[in-house]
């Protein structure tokens, strides 16, 4: 219905075409038809399938827009919280845009600068949609001046958290108006922020402390307005980068399972730099967050709580067993590094060979913060819970690994990719319990063109440790069958402690905009990770089926 209000709009009684109205949409839908496996803790609890599905549209006249997404999760997939349960429509908006001038009236995502004190956006794979739902105005009253303005409620799967969140951007592009900059091939961007929450005091947030060995009842004093603000310079000249950004948080009591309600005042720092020329590209970065947990609900966990993002500096990797153990960032405080140096040997050279040759190294650590608790009787809950010196660590390493990737074409038909990687991952921090994991993981990825029809890719992984599960192995064959088919087949086996095999295959049909992909075999249980933010994602066993389409 409508697609065709749409269509009958574009087009007059007549048959002559008038104003032309775009329209545009989606259909994605991943389902799974679940069997119990005992030997890897798969369940089926009464479903017969399980179905995350998304449709959005969206139109556009001249100046105005709209979309709406209808999404249903009546049965979710394994891993998605019981909140996430239930249908219906909870994304919709109307938009103008004109001249100078951008207004949204309904749902909207939105980021002011590195998301430090403002970041909403949608991520399915992780169950994430915070979204807020209220109005934005973004205005550019001259060259190189960007104004966004915003308040709303945020999403909360299927209701919205009660506190109201509010918030002005202002950023400015210097290179408009001080041309011997743009002359020197230098922009310069300054950026400014300010978020503000407001939620009412919970009365029943109430501590306990022992006087004189009496315990009393305290009613914790939580003050409703919370304000956010973030400063930033990010500045381009010629091959070079450098972006600066400094945000800090008044007092904003939450729940905390580390540090429950304190009125410690939150802060981050970053350093980003790069620099990149042809076959050369290096970047170094570092950030220390201080109890930056910014929610939109004071006594609710989870991510689709969080105001801002806190990116994680580690490398996200694509290769399975270099994922198995994915770094969460910790808001409560970190110290965090990544240096990374790209090279590209030259065609002809002893290393470059015929094709040239690219190998990139990477390494990346994560710390605590130093943490001096001031507290006599051990309870941070309603005091500012702990001292902390800037530039000094804590005594607790959360994360660390080193990679170097060689990429080479062999010849005009084969391909190479070789990784070596050295972790540390600290499974009782980002986990609960578990303690230091230190691994060794080796990784080979071949591709082999037959023709212009058939491509044939491999790849072995190998995962060493002493610690949790011991040793692992990786095996994946995957056909490619131009235009249309990929055939995949692949087997995690873990052969350190339980000799379990986690087999998996699919096919897979592409139509121009139609995805269509069957698979089956099991998941394993364990965090789905992306850009720092994890999802525990439980064992599961059977087929699936995935189909998307885009129009």
């Amino acid at each position: 219905m409508f697609l065709g209000v749409a269509v009958a709009s574009a087009w007059g009684q007549d048959g002559v075409q008038k104003e032309k109205v775009a329209i545009n949409g989606s259909i994605q839908s991943d389902i799974l038809i679940p069997q119990t496996d005992e030997s890897i803790g798969a369940v089926k609890d009464g479903d017969w399938g399980k179905t995350n599905t998304y449709v959005d549209l969206s139109a556009a006249y001249k100046h105005l827009g709209a979309g709406l997404r209808v999404e249903y999760l009546d049965h979710p997939l394994p891993g998605y919280e019981a909140d996430m349960k239930g249908w219906g429509l909870m994304h919709a908006y109307l938009r103008l845009k004109y001249d100078k001038i951008d207004v949204t009236a309904g749902s909207f995502y939105e980021q002011f600068g590195s998301g430090f004190i403002l970041r909403t956006y949608e991520e399915r794979n992780l169950g994430v949609d915070n979204a807020l739902i209220g109005g934005r105005v973004i205005v550019k009253p001259v060259d190189g001046i960007t104004i966004k303005a915003l308040s709303g409620k945020q999403r909360r799967y299927w209701d919205l958290n009660k506190s109201l969140v509010s918030g002005v951007d202002l950023e400015l592009n210097t290179d408009k108006w001080i041309k011997s900059l743009a002359e020197r091939g230098a922009y310069l961007t300054l950026g400014f922020s300010w978020v503000n929450k407001y939620e009412k005091n919970h009365n029943d947030i109430t501590m306990v402390a022992n006087e004189d060995g009496v315990p009393h009842r305290y009613v914790l004093n939580v003050p409703e307005f919370v304000n956010a603000f973030d400063v930033r310079a990010n500045l381009h000249a010629g091959n070079f980068s450098v972006l600066g950004e400094y945000a800090w948080k008044t007092q904003d009591p939450i729940f905390d399972k580390n540090y429950p309600y304190i009125y410690r005042r939150g802060s981050v720092a970053m350093l980003s730099t790069s620099y990149s020329k042809s076959g050369l590209s290096v970047l170094l970065q570092a950030k220390r967050s201080d109890n930056m947990s910014f929610r939109s609900s004071r006594t609710v966990s989870g991510t689709s709580s969080f105001i801002n993002h806190l990116p994680a500096f580690t490398l996200e990797h694509t290769y399975a067993l270099a994922a198995l153990y994915p770094y969460a960032t910790q808001p409560n405080g970190e110290w965090a590094y990544q240096a990374e140096l790209g090279y590209r040997f030259k065609r002809g050279t002893l290393l470059g060979g015929k094709y040239g040759t690219d190998v990139k190294v990477n390494f990346s650590h994560v710390h605590a913060i130093d943490r001096n608790n001031h507290v006599s009787d051990g309870t941070t809950m309603g005091s500012d819970g702990y001292g902390s010196a800037f530039w000094k660590w804590g005594n607790e390493k959360y994360y660390q690994d080193i990679n170097v990737q060689l990429s080479k074409r062999v010849s005009r038909s084969f391909w190479i990719n070789l990784m070596y990687m050295n972790q540390y991952y600290n499974k009782t921090v980002v986990e609960g319990e578990g303690g230091m994991i230190h691994s060794n993981i080796f990784v080979a990825d071949a591709k082999y063109r037959f023709n212009k029809t058939y491509t044939l890719r491999g790849e072995l992984q190998y995962l060493n440790t002493k610690q949790d599960d011991g040793d692992w192995m990786y095996a994946l064959l995957e056909l490619s069958v131009l235009p249309h088919f990929m055939i995949t087949v692949a087997d995690m086996i873990n052969t350190g402690v339980t000799d379990t095999h986690y087999y998996q295959g699919f096919v897979t049909y592409n139509a121009g905009a139609h995805r269509l992909q069957v698979g089956y075999g099991r998941t394993r249980a364990g965090f789905n990770c992306a850009g720092g933010v994890c999802r525990y994602v439980p064992a599961s066993k059977g087929f699936t089926v995935s189909y998307n389409f885009n129009f």
